[in-house]
């Protein structure tokens, strides 16, 4: 499968594994990138020494490309940044901040720059402060979301007809079709997340890839769009931040609810009930918990099959 996302990270099919926080480390990245997509460490969960042990890690795990994604809200930005460039790491997903802070610098030292967008006017700034790939996310994404609320559908033709560079859909995407229906309305490639959360490699809390799997349609909800807007299953957490809602309360009083270390306690350490449990509306379309080779390979056979049902229409 040949198009401009395969030649510009090199890589046999046009599909970007998420890095997710709490779920995407060394393993996940390095049996993504064996798969023949481009797998991703997320960034945002680490320490920027941890980071440094995940990098070491996937590459002896593997001799196909992969990349670091890099929230950059984060006040040691600058030692994430350091490290990922005395590491040798050529792809860098950036999201969560302005791309003109980080695209020029990371670019003079050779790296591919790819900025994660939830709007039109977003994915023009990216554009315009040079990156070299965007990411359009929709609404259904789960995690950190756009405010908005524009679903992938809608966006990513809208974002199409305003940039000329790689695109990259993400956003209620796990299954071929989905691909297929992204590219069609003119993406180049898709980013997934959800799908590889319930993967073996996925580091994950076994207890929590379960909830996904068992996941219905309505079970996620975006709140907290005063603090950042995120996506996640509805549980005692979710329920504590809904009834504080009706008190109309202070941005303060959101901040204190949250606390610390809430998505790494329900994602990382497995408590469903106290802890943060992002994931996408996809989730819905997730039964099982796989090896992330069967989820690509499910995910390519499907791709073609859609294609060549379409083309008998």
């Amino acid at each position: 499968m040949e198009n401009r996302i395969c030649k510009l990270f090199n890589i046999k099919y046009p599909i970007i594994q998420a890095g997710m926080v709490w779920n995407s480390g060394w393993r996940l990245a390095s049996a993504s990138s064996n798969s023949g997509i481009l797998g991703l460490i997320g960034a945002g969960s680490m320490y920027p020494e941890v980071l440094r042990e995940h990098i070491k890690k996937c590459r002896k795990a593997t001799d196909k490309p992969f990349g670091v994604n890099v929230p950059m809200l984060y006040p040691n930005i600058q030692q994430i940044m350091d490290i990922i460039v005395e590491e040798g790491v050529k792809i860098v997903f950036t999201s969560a901040g302005n791309p003109k802070t980080w695209t020029s610098w990371l670019q003079e030292k050779g790296i591919t720059v790819v900025h994660v967008v939830s709007s039109v006017k977003f994915a023009l700034k990216a554009q315009d402060a040079g990156v070299d790939v965007i990411v359009a996310e929709g609404f259904e994404a789960g995690g950190h979301n756009g405010r908005d609320e524009t679903t992938t559908l809608t966006l990513i033709p809208m974002v199409k007809e305003q940039i000329t560079i790689p695109l990259i859909a993400a956003g209620g995407i796990a299954t071929g079709n989905a691909m297929l229906a992204t590219m069609v309305l003119g993406a180049d490639g898709v980013q997934i997340g959800s799908r590889f959360v319930a993967s073996d490699e996925s580091s994950a809390h076994n207890d929590f890839k379960k909830v996904v799997v068992d996941a219905k349609e309505g079970d996620t909800q975006l709140t907290l769009k005063e603090l950042a807007p995120v996506r996640l299953i509805k549980n005692k957490f979710y329920n504590e931040v809904q009834d504080l809602y009706k008190t109309s309360p202070t941005i303060e009083e959101l901040k204190n609810l949250l606390g610390r270390a809430r998505a790494k306690k329900g994602m990382f350490e497995g408590d469903l009930e106290n802890g943060e449990l992002e994931i996408g509306q996809i989730s819905g379309l997730i039964h099982d918990i796989k090896p992330v080779s069967k989820i690509v390979e499910d995910i390519i056979l499907e791709f073609e099959e859609a294609k060549d049902d379409i083309s008998l229409l």
